[in-house]
């Protein structure tokens, strides 16, 4: 799984995502990457790195890269936090390969479908996107399990 999107949130959604399949015992490849340069080689927003930890996620060893094609044929899944980073996916992705590109938030519950940008806001805003990025975990982890049933 790669997940796309910008220096708040994709790192984000990498950590939570790999810790919460390491409780599980689910082993996955997950990798964060954003669709521009931006960033690239820097940490998480440092407000992203609190809010995480408070909750018991380490964001800190993970780096800001930018997408490249070979990760459309590596993972499985291309994940995108919103619709505009979707749609630069899928200009980038080879046609073979845009199967893969989902909405992250396509694996939750919630009604919302896009993690929105907390960088602008406060610590709610921080709070609300760890609690999406949650429950889409939780729901992509279920996914895998049925995957890798149907796959064995």
């Amino acid at each position: 799984m790669v997940c796309t999107g910008n220096i708040c949130r994709s790192p984000t959604a990498e950590g939570v995502f790999r810790t919460l399949a390491e409780k599980e015992g689910l082993l996955a490849q997950v990798d964060s990457a954003g669709t521009h340069d931006y960033h690239v080689g820097e940490p998480p927003d440092g407000r992203a790195l609190d809010h995480a930890s408070r909750r018991g996620y380490d964001l800190s060893e993970l780096r800001a890269r930018q997408i490249v094609q070979q990760d459309f044929a590596e993972f499985d899944l291309v994940l995108a936090m919103d619709r505009g980073h979707l749609r630069i996916l899928e200009r980038l992705a080879p046609p073979q390969h845009r199967h893969k590109l989902k909405l992250f938030l396509e694996f939750s519950v919630l009604p919302e479908k896009e993690v929105p940008d907390p960088y602008y806001g406060g610590p709610a805003e921080f709070e609300r996107v760890l609690d999406m990025v949650e429950a889409a975990s939780r729901g992509l982890i279920d996914h895998a399990r049925a995957y890798l049933r149907v796959s064995i």
